[in-house]
């Protein structure tokens, strides 16, 4: 292997990490809310992020697959049929679709971890992927979710739980 066969990644300590490599990050204990990302091992694994394509659950009736498999939103005539930001009581389950990534040659489906509200979404890195690809854990964020009762942020891995974990793939 030469040494273009590698890149190097960074892994965030104040942050908890999924076994889909996303980042956690408490943003108010009293409140509950909690700031996700990717963690930058995907970038590492899939390459460069091309697209970030974020939820907007007031439109998952209309959530459709077109024939090449891609998650979309079926257009209803519209000029602008994607709402900038969700309104509140947008709910997503545990195991939903929570952020589809694209890169050069692969989509990635990366699922929620647990039930949550979504209180804001990167707008920012939806225009920009390069966000993701560039400042993972600053502004390349995804989005801000008020998991349901019951989360506990103990249960997902921390920063050498999850560099342990990377080893063993």
């Amino acid at each position: 292997m030469s040494d273009s066969d590698y890149f190097e990644f960074g892994v965030a300590h104040d942050r908890r990490y999924t076994l889909e490599h996303l980042w956690l990050q408490l943003l108010d204990e009293k409140d509950g809310t909690v700031k996700v990302g990717m963690s930058e091992f995907l970038r590492a694994d899939y390459g460069d992020v091309v697209r970030v394509i974020l939820p907007h659950p007031e439109d998952t009736t209309e959530f459709v697959l077109d024939d090449e498999g891609t998650a979309g939103i079926r257009d209803d005539g519209e000029e602008d049929s994607k709402p900038e930001t969700p309104s509140a009581g947008d709910e997503i389950g545990i195991g939903e679709l929570l952020v589809t990534l694209r890169t050069g040659s692969d989509r990635v489906l990366i699922n929620s971890p647990f039930p949550c509200k979504v209180l804001e979404l990167n707008g920012e890195v939806e225009d920009n992927a390069d966000l993701a690809n560039d400042d993972a854990y600053g502004d390349g964020w995804f989005l801000i979710v008020k998991p349901h009762d019951g989360f506990d942020e103990d249960q997902f891995l921390d920063a050498n739980e999850y560099i342990e974990y990377l080893n063993e793939l």
